[in-house]
């Protein structure tokens, strides 16, 4: 029973994990596309991109999501977005 319980809370964690990536990445996407086409000066996509800086640090420090899955996160969307390319990535 026990391995029962501990198994579910495992796969519990896991899933959590995959949603908050899903959520960070649609987040992030939204936010590149919407500075594409804004024509947002260099300082507020700076401002912008901290505060979701910020939201992703907050998720791995609350081991919502590993490090190395908010590095591959960041990494994607830069290739994908050139703009978000000049914060340095915090998580």
């Amino acid at each position: 029973m026990a391995g029962e319980q501990s198994a579910g809370r495992k796969s519990s964690v896991v899933a959590n994990s995959e949603r908050t990536e899903r959520i960070l990445i649609a987040r992030l996407e939204e936010l590149a596309r919407a500075l594409e086409r804004s024509g947002a000066s260099n300082e507020a996509i700076t401002r912008l991109l901290e505060s979701a800086s910020v939201a992703t640090m907050n998720a791995v420090a609350l081991q919502l999501i590993s490090a190395e899955a908010a590095d591959s996160i960041w990494r994607d969307v830069e290739e994908r977005h050139p703009r978000v390319s000049p914060l340095p990535r915090a998580a």
